[in-house]
Formats: C-alpha cells, structure tokens, sequence
C-alpha cells in the first residue's frame, strides 16, 4: 500500500504541477500590472518546485527518512551547483534580468553582439529575433555581462536628419527647404524642430533637422523624409555639393624639370 501510495503521489504531484503551472500562466497572462516577461518564468518556477516537492513526499511514502533526503538534496545540490556553474548563473542572470527589466518581450535591442526583437526570456536563454528573421538563442549570462542597448525603452525618440549643402547656398533657403518637412503629422510638436548648423567641411557645409517622434513612427518617417530631402532643396535652390578632384597633368618637359632625369 505503501508503495502504491508513492506512485499516485508522484502521478499526481507531477499532473497538478503542471496543471497550476499552466492556469497561474493563463491567469497573470490576463492581468495588465502583471510583465508579460516574468509569466513563463513564474510558471517554471512552480512547476519545477511541486515537482520537487512531490519527490521528497513520494520517497517518504516509501519508508525513505526524509530528513536523510533532504540533505541528500542539499549535498547534491552543493555538487551540482559546483559542476553546473556556467548553468546556474544563466538562471541567475535570467532572474536579474526579469526583477530589474532593462528590456521586456517586444523590445529592440542591442547587447552581446546580437540587434534584433526580444521574443522570450527564459530560465537559461534569452531568444531574440533578428530583423531578418534569423532565430537566436543567446545565454542569460552573456547578455547580463555586457552592454544593453534598448532602442523601444522611452516612447519618444529624437531624429537627426544631415545634409552636406553648397558654400554658395543661402542658410536661410535652407532652413526653409527643411523646416517644409516638419508639416508631417508624425512629427511632435514638443520639442519643437530646429534647424541646426553641424560643421564646415571640406566640400560642404552640415546642416542638420532635428525633430521627434513616437517610436512606433520613427523609423517609417526617417525613410520618408530622407526620400523627400533632395526635392525640397533643390525647390529652395539649395545645392548638394560632391567632392571634387583636380588632376594636374605633369608634361615631359615639366617631367625632366621636377625630376632632374632625362
């Protein structure tokens, strides 16, 4: 009987894990406070817990002292923790990671050599998908020990749109040409554009719009505007200089003179 009892704690324990896994999944999924980041984790985590639990009890059922078990448990834990140590410190960075969110699933991202959209964050990886839909798996660890870089953090995001313009080209006229591209609704009105002067170079001077978007507009209204740049300028009669190369043709008379050679 007593053996017959273990079996169906363990069939049960192991069942009712997985059950309160699931519905403590399906149910912090419907709440809007809750991080859609930590669900599949909290779910592990409990799953793998009763799991445990459900062993220590069915071994008692079988006239196993269960405080020897225990610490057995703490004995192997201690080896395992030794010989899995690149492990246990994916799931110590995965859990950093989830308490102290610098990113969360939908977020771009950029951290341990890896650009792309943050799918999930597990126990051990973290799987991030690339924007040409290439899958990667990256380690906890590797990206918790480097930089992270999260372009979907703040909601509103600054662009800089930079231009070379001729040194014959009025300032004024360009101004005009560029602040003709801020009547696009996309464009927030707090802070309000600026049209800036960047530098002198040698073949042109910088000149730079800068004006802000929500991040859900920023990339589609880049494209746009660099695409309407080069009409507007030209409509302002503002040119767009390109490097130039003066080629002196040396004769072989000039050739003898500069070389003293026959």
């Amino acid at each position: 009987m007593q053996v017959l009892a273990g079996i169906v704690t363990i069939i049960a324990g192991f069942w009712l894990s997985g059950r309160a896994s699931r519905l403590l999944i399906n149910a912090f999924s419907k709440i809007d406070r809750i991080d859609k980041t930590i669900v599949p984790m909290i779910g592990a985590l409990v799953r793998y817990t009763g799991m445990t639990l459900t062993l220590v009890v069915a071994l008692g059922k079988f006239g196993v002292e269960t405080t020897s078990i225990i610490a057995v448990l703490g004995a192997a834990g201690l080896a395992i923790g030794l010989a899995l140590q690149g492990t246990l410190s994916n799931v110590a960075a995965g859990l950093m990671l989830v308490f102290l969110r610098p990113f969360k699933i939908g977020d771009w991202v950029e951290t341990a050599g890896m650009s792309g959209i943050v799918r999930e964050i597990g126990l051990f990886t973290t799987v991030i998908d690339t924007f040409d839909r290439v899958f990667i798996s990256v380690p906890n660890s590797s990206i918790w020990s480097s930089n992270i870089v999260n372009h979907s953090r703040y909601k509103k995001r600054r662009l800089d749109l930079d231009i070379g313009i001729a040194y014959e080209s009025s300032f004024d006229d360009a101004e005009a040409a560029m602040m003709q591209l801020t009547a696009d609704t996309r464009i927030l009105a707090d802070p309000a554009p600026r049209f800036l002067v960047v530098s002198y170079d040698d073949s042109a001077v910088i000149v730079r719009l800068r004006v802000y978007a929500n991040y859900s507009d920023f990339f589609a209204l880049g494209y746009d505007l660099h695409r309407r740049l080069k009409d507007v300028l030209a409509a302002h009669n503002v040119s767009i200089p390109f490097p130039h190369r003066v080629l002196h043709h040396v004769g072989s008379t000039s050739a003898k003179e500069l070389f003293g050679k026959e």
